[in-house]
C-alpha cells in the first residue's frame, strides 16, 4: 500500500535536525577488530504518532478512513525524527563503542574480548526503550561488513564489492539514461578514485548535447579503464587522533585533484581522493592559481580533517609565497583568509615512496613551475611608474583624481571634473582611462596601477563580467590603452591607501561650475 503525503509534507515545517556525516562515521568504524551490524524492524513504525496529529495521516480505503498511530514512511521529517531518537537512546555510546545513522546501527570493539560487554550495553538500551531488531538484517561478531555503502574492517575502508560487481557487469551505455546511471554510480565511488573528474570527462562530453549521446572510442576506453581501476581500487586508511596528514595536489586542463595521506610504519597510505571540474572561467586561471584552487577545494571538501589535524602540503609550486602576497588577484586574498584557520604547512615535494602517490602525480603533467615562479617574481617586482586613480560621483557632479609617480620619485597630480552625469563605476573608469593616457604621453612603458574600485580592477582582470553597455565600452577602451604598455599590473587597494587620488576626485566632483 502506498499513501501520498505530498500535500501534508508541503504543509509541515522543515525539521533541521542534522544527519551525521557518512565519511566521519565510516572513518570512526574502520580499525576495530570486531563489529556487529543491526537494523531496526520497520524502524519508523516503532515511533508513535502524537495523538492529535494521527488524523493528519488519514487515507481512504474501500472499507473506510484509516490513519496511522505510528510514524509512517514517506513523511517529510521522518528521517530527522528517527535520528534524534537514536541519538538520545545511544548518547552514552555513540563515538565510543557504537555508531548510528538513522536505522543503521553498529556496535564496534577494539578487541574481541570487549565485544560481549559492548553488545550487552547496546541490548540494555534497546530493551529499555522497547526497540525491536530485524534478525534477517543483523550480523554479530564479524571482522568486516558493509556499513553505509562501504566495506569496513580493521585494515581500513574498501569499495563495496557489490558496487564493483555491478559496474563490471554493466555494458557500454547506449542511451542518455544509461550514461546518467553510470555517472550516478561513479559519484558514490569518487572517494576511492584518483583524478576522478579527468576519468569521467569523456562521459561528461557525451552528455553535452543534452538529448542524444555520442558514445565514441574515447568514452569506451575511459569506461574500460574505470572497470580495471576499480577492480584493484586502493584500500583507504583512517587517520589517528593528533597525527600529521599529508596532501598532494595536481591540476590538469580540465580539473583539479588532491589526495590526503597518512603515514604508518614509514609507508604513506591514502585517506581520501578529491577532484573538481574547472569552470570555463577557472580554466583561464594561471597555473599557480589553479594549484591554489586545488588546495582550497580540498580544504572545503575535507574540512573535518583540516580542523582536526596538521596538514603538510607537498608541492613544487610556491603556494606559500603566492598566498602571502596575493596582490594580483582578489580571489587569492579570500582563499588565504579561508585557509588561515587551518594548521597548513607548505613543503617542497621530495622523492615519492608511496606507489599510490607516485601514480597520482605521474599521470598528470603539472603546470610549468617556472610559470608559477614568474608570477611570484612579478608580485615582488617594483614598478618604476606608479599610477593611483580614483573616481567620485555625488549630487554636485562627478570627477576623477590621478596621481602618477615617475621613476625619479616626482608626483604628477591631476583633478578632472566631468561636464556630464556619471555613475560611480563610470567615474572610476574615467579616472583609470585618464591616468593611462597621461602615463602614455609621458613615456611610461611599465606601470603599476592602484585603484580602490574592486569592480573596475576585477573587470580588467576578467574576474568579473561587465554587463552594462556603457561599462563594456569603458572596459574595452581601458584594455586597449593597457596594451600599449610593455608590462603592467593593476591592484585593488583600500581607500585609505589611495588617499591622495581620493581627495583629488572628491575635490573635482564637489567643485561648482560658475
Amino acid at each position: 500500500m502506498c499513501v501520498d503525503f505530498t500535500d501534508l509534507n508541503k504543509a509541515c515545517p522543515k525539521d533541521s535536525f542534522p544527519l551525521p556525516r557518512i565519511d566521519q562515521l565510516v572513518d570512526a568504524t574502520a580499525g576495530h577488530e570486531t563489529l556487529s551490524f543491526m537494523d531496526a524492524y520497520s524502524g519508523y513504525n516503532q515511533i508513535k504518532m502524537h495523538k492529535p496529529d494521527e488524523e493528519k495521516t488519514a487515507f481512504t480505503t474501500d472499507q473506510g478512513l484509516y490513519c496511522y498511530t505510528v510514524m509512517p514512511f514517506g513523511l517529510k521529517n521522518a528521517g530527522a525524527t528517527y535520528q534524534r531518537l537514536v541519538n538520545k537512546m545511544f548518547a552514552r555510546q555513540i563515538g565510543r563503542n557504537m555508531e548510528v545513522y538513522v536505522g543503521d546501527m553498529l556496535t564496534k570493539s577494539v578487541t574481541v574480548d570487549r565485544h560481549a560487554d559492548d553488545l550487552r550495553e547496546t541490548f540494555d538500551v534497546l530493551v529499555k526503550y522497547g526497540m525491536k531488531l530485524n534478525p534477517a538484517k543483523c550480523v554479530f561478531g564479524v571482522s568486516s561488513g558493509r556499513f553505509l555503502g562501504y566495506q569496513v574492517h580493521q585494515r581500513g575502508i574498501e569499495v563495496n564489492p557489490e558496487k564493483i560487481q555491478a559496474l563490471a557487469r554493466m555494458v557500454s551505455p547506449k542511451t542518455l539514461k544509461d550514461v546518467q546511471k553510470l555517472t550516478g554510480c561513479l559519484a558514490s565511488l569518487s572517494r576511492f578514485i584518483a583524478k576522478s573528474t579527468d576519468r569521467y570527462l569523456p562521459f561528461f562530453k557525451a552528455l553535452e548535447k543534452g538529448k542524444g549521446i555520442e558514445w565514441n572510442e574515447d568514452c569506451e576506453k575511459a569506461f574500460q579503464a574505470l572497470k580495471d581501476y576499480l577492480g584493484q581500487a586502493p584500500l583507504l586508511s583512517k587517520p589517528e587522533t593528533g597525527e600529521t596528514l599529508y596532501m598532494y595536489l595536481s591540476v590538469s586542463e580540465a580539473a583539479t585533484s588532491s589526495v590526503l595521506m597518512r603515514q604508518e610504519d614509514g609507508i604513506q597510505k591514502p585517506i581520501y581522493y578529491t577532484s573538481k571540474a574547472l569552470l570555463p572561467a577557472e580554466t583561464r586561471y594561471s597555473p599557480a592559481e589553479k594549484m591554489a584552487l586545488a588546495l582550497i577545494t580540498a580544504a572545503r571538501k575535507l574540512r573535518p580533517y583540516f580542523q582536526a589535524h596538521k596538514i603538510e602540503v607537498y608541492t613544487n609550486c610556491p603556494l606559500k609565497l603566492i598566498l602571502q602576497k596575493p596582490d594580483v588577484s582578489g580571489r587569492l586574498t579570500k582563499w588565504a583568509i579561508e585557509l588561515s584557520e587551518f594548521d597548513v604547512e607548505y613543503l617542497p615535494r621530495t622523492a615519492i615512496k608511496a606507489q599510490a602517490v607516485a601514480d597520482f602525480v605521474a599521470e598528470f603533467t603539472e603546470p610549468s613551475i617556472e610559470v608559477a615562479r614568474m608570477m611570484v617574481e612579478q608580485n615582488k617586482k617594483i614598478f618604476k611608474w606608479q599610477l593611483r586613480v580614483d573616481g567620485s560621483s555625488n549630487t554636485h557632479g562627478s570627477g576623477a583624481g590621478v596621481v602618477l609617480t615617475t621613476p625619479e620619485g616626482d608626483s604628477i597630480e591631476c583633478a578632472l571634473r566631468f561636464d556630464f552625469k556619471a555613475t560611480n563605476n563610470q567615474a572610476e573608469y574615467e579616472a583609470l582611462i585618464a591616468g593611462l593616457k597621461i602615463s602614455t604621453v609621458l613615456g611610461a612603458d611599465e606601470v603599476e596601477i592602484f585603484s580602490d574600485s574592486q569592480v573596475v580592477v576585477n573587470q580588467v582582470l576578467d574576474e568579473y563580467q561587465a554587463r552594462d553597455e556603457s561599462i563594456i565600452t569603458y572596459l574595452e577602451l581601458a584594455k586597449e590603452l593597457l596594451e600599449r604598455f610593455k608590462e603592467y599590473r593593476i591592484v585593488h587597494v583600500p581607500r585609505e591607501e589611495n588617499e591622495k587620488a581620493d581627495a583629488l576626485a572628491k575635490l573635482a566632483s564637489a567643485t561648482i561650475n560658475i
